[in-house]
């Protein structure tokens, strides 16, 4: 619990900027990971990962286990189902329309039960210690991102993935002899199950390839295994005793990257060896150093705050620049002879999206480039298909995808929905706010939203109101697969996106000066209906005349409240009636068939509409029932206490990421082209603080409050401009200093800011 009396507020870092006039400092809070007994399972497992390799570290100690993967191994055989002469939008709308759901399912859905395309795993790593070991304590530092096993006989093993290295560390502090295994998964063994109707039970062994080609030496051991096509990939662990210490380094390397894997790897381990333990730690914690110093934030509940820290490690853990997207499993693939749940793959209906949305206030954009580097990059691919599929100039997105955005498959509804683009139009919106990097904007930003609007503009028709409207809309996942998941009017999901792709691409292009395109975009979205409403008590419906029916556990009906925005409670009491009746809707409906990201993403919207207790109720059943003991959210309710009727564990990440951003909702909010800071902190939360979360318009805001009062705000401008903060003062009177006075000014409760580039205004609570 945080005291009023004994807070410290954080210095801003901030190199280019001139020394604050008078500080207030805070102490990072300290967080681990810690387990009193072993973990079992691999999903138990403590992770580590650098965005390309991922480790998962378990066992008792007879052996430790260390579950090796890197985020490029995948099977990327093509569909042929995807390329018959029935795969193609006017066919499935006539299929549609003429009740054929066999043959629906045959082409779009069949596919996806085939063992490839599919994320892969790479084994894992077994350390057997010489006598009967037992296990005593393991601990995850995140300030480090080290996991640390203790075992009864005082040996000691230290584990990481280094931050900025593509290879994983191990040291051993021992005694005994420790005996070094790979296990490897059975690409081509025996399966029990030849024809699973589930693509969570898809044993490895159903990709069928050849036995991997094992080596061993002295000092290390490898296997290099061919995949499909021309893919192998080779994994090397190499070693090195030096009295009680025993040495470690592993990797793994594709034959996208060298055309001798084996050997690559060999010479990377020989190379980090040579380096040393201690070497390769102090450039590993010295990354993790300057990713804790982006921002940090102290709350009064501690299962929130404890949890934030959590996911916010493993978004570190998970997300580079220059490495793949997050997939629903990130670096960290299962082990247990089985494919990973719905093939580990990148679902656009959600996964991908929620996962980058702590990336945005968090003050992580470095990290988040990697998906919009990856969706640019894969730009051409999802043209293509657009083209090949719809039959339609512009630009739509593989709802499900491989490592190269080809589709994958699954319920046609939602893999094949004409809307995709438009949420990922999102991120590409949300990093150029947030950062104000206009060659951002003018190179990648604005094209993706004019290939967007493009395509919209060409699959929406005119129906006989005078208003676009889509032929085929759904709402993902609503009513599942079945034929009435096909709206006969547009739905509310839909509708959003494509209203939101239009707003924007009109003001982007304003940004840029091209009138032309902007007035185009204009008059698109003048072409679109309203949304869904019912007509009494005025929530947002599915469709035209259909409200949600049941608990459900995607709110996709609600996208123009959260992520998009288009409804807004600063809008005034429309708005604000609207998003309460909705999420009054949902409290009705209840939770029975929820997922925990369902209950991130109510967190989410809950802040939207100030509830700060909803919120806070939302994110704490999250972490205390929908986490597994590593952190890592497992979809169903594992706590027995009813929150939901799914109790399944596959793991997925998209609620872990969405749980982060839930609590910086909660602490700052920017979406309405004004900051504001906790606006929806509940009532209780006397004492909190925030170190440098960012907002649109790229400020550097850091907070505090103590004793129910904000005392103290500091903004620093990357950028300049007018920085429009609502004040969090109330009634009481303020100083700003580190700006000129007249580059001051106050509108009504609105304090406004008038910076220059590297400029930092401290506003302090006079007592």
């Amino acid at each position: 619990m945080l005291k009023g009396s004994t807070i410290i507020f954080l210095v801003l870092f901030l190199a280019c900027s001139p020394a604050p006039e008078f500080d207030l400092e805070l102490a990072r809070p300290q967080h681990s990971l810690e387990y009193e007994t072993p973990a079992e399972v691999w999903d138990e497992a403590m992770p580590l990962g650098n965005g390309l390799l991922g480790a998962l570290v378990w066992g008792d100690g007879n052996p430790l286990k260390i579950s090796l993967d890197r985020t490029d191994l995948w099977d990327l055989r093509p569909v042929p189902e995807f390329n018959s002469p029935e795969y193609s939008y006017q066919t499935m709308r006539e299929w549609v329309a003429e009740k054929r759901i066999e043959d629906l399912q045959h082409v779009y859905e069949k596919p996806y039960r085939n063992p490839g395309p599919t994320k892969i795993p790479a084994g894992r790593i077994e350390l057997q210690l010489e006598g009967q070991q037992e296990f005593n304590h393991a601990k995850l530092e995140l300030e480090t991102a080290q996991a640390t096993i203790e075992l009864n006989d005082g040996s000691i093993a230290e584990v990481f993935v280094h931050a900025s290295r593509p290879t994983g560390v191990i040291r051993i502090q021992t005694k005994t002899e420790v005996k070094p295994k790979l296990v490897v998964p059975a690409f081509g063994g025996p399966v029990k199950n030849k024809d699973p109707q589930n693509t969570r039970v898809m044993e490895v062994g159903l990709l069928g390839y050849p036995p991997p080609q094992e080596s061993e030496g002295e000092d290390w051991i490898a296997y290099h295994q061919k995949g499909w096509g021309d893919f192998s990939f080779a994994v090397v662990l190499m070693w090195k005793n030096q009295g009680d210490t025993w040495l470690g380094i592993w990797t793994i390397v594709t034959s996208q990257e060298s055309p001798d894997p084996l050997k690559t790897a060999t010479d990377r381990c020989k190379e980090a060896l040579e380096t040393g333990f201690e070497s390769a730690l102090d450039s590993h914690t010295a990354w993790w150093a300057g990713f804790w110093d982006r921002s940090f934030l102290q709350l009064p509940n501690q299962t929130l705050e404890h949890q934030w820290y959590l996911e916010t490690y493993k978004f570190g853990s998970a997300a580079r620049s220059d490495t793949p997207p997050i997939t629903l499993q990130g670096p960290w693939t299962a082990d247990n002879g089985l494919l990973p749940p719905w093939k580990g793959d990148y679902h656009h209906d959600l996964n991908t999206e929620l996962s980058y949305w702590p990336a945005y206030s968090g003050n992580r954009l470095k990290e988040e480039e990697g998906f919009l580097n990856w969706l640019w990059e894969t730009k051409s691919n999802a043209q293509a298909w657009t083209l090949r599929f719809f039959g339609l100039p512009g630009l739509n997105v593989p709802m499900t995808a491989d490592l190269n955005q080809n589709q994958i498959g699954g319920w046609h509804q939602y893999t094949h929905s004409a809307t995709t683009a438009g949420w990922l139009a999102h991120h590409f919106y949300l990093h150029w706010r947030y950062s104000l990097d206009r060659e951002f904007l003018k190179q990648k930003a604005y094209p993706w939203f004019h290939a967007a609007g493009i395509f919209f503009e060409a699959v929406t028709e005119m129906d006989s109101k005078g208003k676009r409207t889509l032929p085929l809309s759904s709402s993902p996942e609503i009513n599942d697969n079945r034929l009435d998941a096909w709206f006969p009017s547009i739905t509310n999901y839909d509708l959003a996106l494509i209203r939101f792709v239009f707003e924007k691409a009109a003001e982007l292009a304003g940004e840029l000066n091209l009138s032309q395109d902007s007035e185009r975009w204009r008059t698109r979205l003048k072409e679109m209906p309203e949304f869904a409403l019912d007509p009494e008590i005025q929530k947002l419906l599915v469709a035209k005349g259909y409200p949600l029916l049941e608990s459900h556990r995607h709110f996709s009906h609600l996208m123009a409240i959260h992520p998009l925005g288009l409804i807004r409670w600063e809008n005034g009491l429309r708005d604000q009636k609207i998003i309460s009746a909705s999420l009054a809707d949902l409290k009705h409906l209840g939770t029975d068939y929820w997922t925990g990201y369902s209950f991130s993403w109510l967190a989410n919207l809950a802040a939207r509409a100030r509830d700060g207790r909803t919120a806070e109720e939302a994110l704490e059943i999250f972490a205390t029932a929908f986490c597994l003991r590593s952190s890592f959210h497992c979809n169903g309710d594992q706590s027995g206490q009813g929150y939901s009727r799914y109790t399944y564990r596959p793991f997925t990440l998209e609620g872990n990421f969405a749980f982060a951003a839930g609590v910086q909702e909660m602490l700052l909010q920017s979406y309405s082209g004004t900051i504001r800071i906790f606006p929806a902190v509940p009532e209780n939360w006397q004492d909190a603080a925030f170190s440098t979360l960012r907002t649109e318009g790229a400020f550097l805001i850091s907070a505090i409050r103590s004793e129910g009062q904000t005392t103290g705000v500091d903004v620093f401008s990357e950028k300049g401009g007018e920085c429009r903060l609502q004040n969090p003062f109330g009634d009481s009177a303020y100083k700003v200093r580190g700006i000129p006075k007249d580059s001051f000014k106050v509108e009504r409760d609105i304090l406004i800011l008038s910076m220059d580039p590297g400029e930092t205004a401290q506003i302090r609570l006079e007592r």
